[in-house]
């Protein structure tokens, strides 16, 4: 098991143990203003269950690396890593109660030093460019914004695509 300490958190990967603590940070986040940017996740304990448990399996894989951001014994975030062309295309989300305290960074920052310690040469993000927060870390982190594109993942009452603008960014490592 992958495990990196930082300053003040501990990122590992990810385990089916984890399945409560991640639940609520998608609870936290489909309250966000900014849950209407990302594809929506079930808060259905059997399906969460089923979904963690297969994030630990694929932990074994090249394809898939899914990391639990821990302060103390807490599960505060969590960072995907799915195989993407020539890289990997990065997810996140923490808990709303850790976010502005420089934890995504941190975390997210040990583990694009463990990519590239393994030779990856290339991270990719995606998201709206309303999601000020992300962006913002996306570019504290060093990527690039390389593209726009218009994104759906909701439907209005009359079944059309609710469209928003998202950004593609690269990071060179």
């Amino acid at each position: 098991m992958t495990e990196i300490r930082t300053l003040r958190l501990t990122v590992r990967n990810t385990v089916a143990a984890d399945w409560r603590d991640i639940r609520e940070i998608w609870a936290d986040f489909g309250k966000s203003e900014f849950a209407k940017y990302d594809m929506p996740h079930s808060a259905d304990e059997k399906e969460v269950r089923a979904r963690i448990a297969r994030w630990e399996k694929a932990n074994d894989s090249v394809e898939h690396q899914f990391f639990s951001v821990c302060l103390g014994e807490n599960v505060i975030g969590y960072a995907s890593f799915n195989k993407h062309e020539d890289g990997y295309e990065l997810g996140y989300a923490f808990s709303s109660e850790f976010h502005g305290k420089g934890y995504a960074k941190e975390s997210i920052s040990a583990l694009l030093d463990f990519f590239k310690n393994r030779g990856v040469k290339r991270i990719f993000a995606g998201t709206a460019l309303n999601n000020t927060p992300s962006v913002k870390l996306l570019s504290a982190l060093g990527f690039e914004m390389t593209a726009t594109e218009k994104v759906s993942f909701y439907k209005d009452e009359n079944g059309h695509p609710i469209f928003f603008d998202g950004g593609a960014f690269e990071l060179k490592l």
